[in-house]
């Protein structure tokens, strides 16, 4: 059915497109969007959006991406640190 539903909408963009280069038009512009707005709603205004909406992966994902960075800028910063004092005394 996805398959189907992208064809179709696929195959609108190509009208949509030819038709604004035939009137000379930009595209895309704010008519063909509302157009697109306006077929999405009539054809698929019973949609459900239950599991379509974005929502924060889990803490046991999202952890480790929020953890290393900051681990990895303290030891950067720590090593920096510790190569400046080391290097003070030669001279």
């Amino acid at each position: 059915m996805a398959a189907l539903i992208d064809r179709l909408y696929g195959e609108l963009t190509n009208c949509t497109f030819l038709v604004a280069m035939k009137l000379e038009c930009f595209w895309p512009n704010r008519l063909v969007d509302e157009f697109f707005i306006r077929v999405h709603r009539h054809y698929f205004h019973e949609c459900s959006l239950t599991g379509r909406l974005l929502r924060d992966p889990p803490n046991r994902i999202l952890g480790p991406f929020i953890a290393v960075p900051i681990l990895v800028t303290l030891l950067m910063t720590a090593l920096v640190v510790w190569r400046s004092k080391r290097s003070e005394g030669i001279v």
